[in-house]
C-alpha cells in the first residue's frame, strides 16, 4: 500500500560534535543530531537529505547514534531516526573547463557503506574533504558516473540562482553542455522559481522537480518541500519517486512564492534597486553592473509554452517564521497543537485561534490555501508577506 510522505533533501551540517565547522555561513546549531531531532519532533518529515554527510565526523556522529540504538540503518537504504529516514548526501562543486561558472549538484547514497567509499574517492579530488560544498577537481560526467558506480543519486541544485547554479552561472543555454542528461536523477528548482517558471524550459520537461530547503539553520528547515507518494520512506522508493515508477511520484510541490525569493528579480549590484530588462544603467546610484534575477534567466531560456505539461500541484507555502505577528512564543504555543507539518496542513481554524489569534490563523489559512499575497525579493533580500 502506498503512502503520503513529507520530504525536504537539501539541509546542511553548520558544525560537528567536534565543534568544527562544515557548512561555514551555516548555524552552529545545525549538527546532526539536532537536525533529526528537529525534523522528526517539531517540524514533522518523514524524510531529510542531510548533503554534507561526506564529512568523515558527520558520519562518526551518525554512527555512534546506530551504536547507542538511537538509529538504525534500513534494509532499502537510508537511517532510520525516531519517525524521520536520513538520506545521506553531498553538496558538490563543479567547476570544469566546460562550465562558464561553478555549479553546485546533490549526490544521494543509499547506505553508509557507499557514502564513505564515495568520501575516499573524493579525498583525491578535493582540497578539504572536511567542508560543505567544495570544488570537484574533475569533470562533471566523471562524477555523475561515480555517483551511479556507487548505486547513488545525482540533482543539479537550485539550477536557477544567480551564483553556482547550473542555469545561473554554469552553461549559456542547455546542461549538455557539462552533464550527461541520461544521469541526472531529478532537478531541484531552488527558492526563486517554481514548476510553472521551469517548464518553459524543454529540456527540463522529463525530470522530476525537487523544492528543497537548503537550510542553513534549524529554523529553515521545511521552508521548501514536497509531499511524495512510496511504499515505506526509503532510498530505493525514493528513487522511484524521482523516476516515478510503479506509482511512486512527487504528489505536491510545497514553495515560497518565488517572490519571496532573494533572487526573483534583476537588481543593481551596488544599491539593490530593481532594474529593467533594457537597463543599461541604476536609475538610483548609475551603476552599471546588475544581478541577474531568475525570472529574467528563465525567460532568456525558455523555448516552449507550458500548456501541454502536466506536473503535480506546485502550492505556495512559507515559513511559519514568515507569518507577521507569529513571534517564538507564540510559535511554541503552536507547536502544542502538533508539529509544523500538522499545523500547516491539518489543524482546523479553531485550533489555530486557541494556540495563537484569529489574525494568525487567518494567515496560516490563507498560506494553506494559496492566497497569501507577496512582495517580490532580489539582490540578496529575501521578500515578504503582504499584511493588507
Amino acid at each position: 500500500m502506498l503512502k503520503n510522505f513529507y520530504a525536504d533533501l537539501h539541509i546542511h551540517i553548520g558544525q560537528t560534535k567536534y565543534g568544527r565547522p562544515v557548512k561555514i555561513t551555516a548555524s552552529k546549531t545545525l549538527t546532526l543530531t539536532n537536525i533529526l531531532e528537529e525534523a522528526s519532533e517539531r517540524k514533522g518529515l518523514d524524510m531529510v537529505g542531510i548533503i554534507d554527510a561526506h564529512v568523515p565526523a558527520v558520519q562518526e556522529e551518525l554512527e555512534q547514534l546506530i551504536e547507542s540504538k538511537r538509529a538504525y540503518e534500513m534494509e532499502e537504504g537510508g537511517v532510520r531516526f525516531d519517525r524521520t529516514t536520513l538520506i545521506l548526501g553531498s553538496e558538490i562543486e563543479i567547476y570544469d573547463d566546460h562550465c562558464k561558472g561553478p555549479v553546485h549538484v546533490l549526490c544521494y547514497f543509499p547506505d553508509i557503506h557507499h557514502l564513505k567509499v564515495f568520501t575516499g574517492w573524493l579525498k583525491g579530488r578535493m582540497k578539504n574533504i572536511h567542508l560543505s560544498s567544495q570544488r570537484f577537481y574533475g569533470t562533471a560526467p566523471e562524477l555523475q558516473q561515480k555517483v551511479k558506480e556507487l548505486k547513488g543519486l545525482f540533482v543539479p541544485a537550485h539550477v536557477f540562482t544567480p551564483f553556482k547554479s547550473l542555469y545561473g552561472r554554469g552553461v549559456k543555454k542547455s546542461l549538455k553542455e557539462i552533464f550527461d542528461p541520461n544521469l541526472i536523477d531529478a532537478v531541484e528548482l531552488g527558492l526563486s522559481s517554481d514548476s510553472h517558471m521551469a517548464d518553459h524550459i524543454s529540456e527540463l520537461h522529463d525530470y522530476t522537480f525537487l523544492t528543497n530547503s537548503d537550510a542553513h539553520s534549524l529554523k529553515k528547515i521545511a521552508r521548501e518541500y514536497q509531499l511524495v507518494k512510496m511504499k515505506q520512506p526509503t532510498f530505493t522508493e525514493l528513487e522511484k519517486v524521482l523516476h516515478q515508477k510503479d506509482q511512486r511520484m512527487v504528489i505536491v510541490n510545497y514553495g515560497m512564492n518565488p517572490k519571496l525569493g532573494k533572487y526573483y528579480t534583476t537588481v543593481c549590484e551596488k544599491c539593490l534597486v530593481s532594474v529593467g530588462n533594457h537597463d543599461q544603467f541604476c536609475p538610483s546610484c548609475s551603476h552599471s553592473r546588475f544581478i541577474k534575477g531568475v525570472s529574467d534567466r528563465i525567460q532568456e531560456l525558455a523555448d516552449r509554452d507550458r500548456e501541454d505539461i502536466q506536473r503535480p500541484p506546485y502550492i505556495y507555502q512559507a515559513p511559519l517564521e514568515y507569518i507577521p505577528t507569529l513571534g517564538p512564543k507564540t510559535y511554541e504555543k503552536l507547536l502544542k497543537l502538533g508539529t509544523e507539518m500538522y499545523i500547516l496542513h491539518q489543524a482546523d481554524r479553531q485550533e489555530l485561534i486557541s494556540a495563537s489569534s484569529e489574525k494568525i490563523a487567518d494567515h496560516i489559512l490563507a498560506m494553506r490555501n494559496g492566497k497569501m499575497e507577496f512582495t517580490a525579493g532580489g539582490g540578496g533580500k529575501y521578500g515578504k508577506i503582504k499584511t493588507d
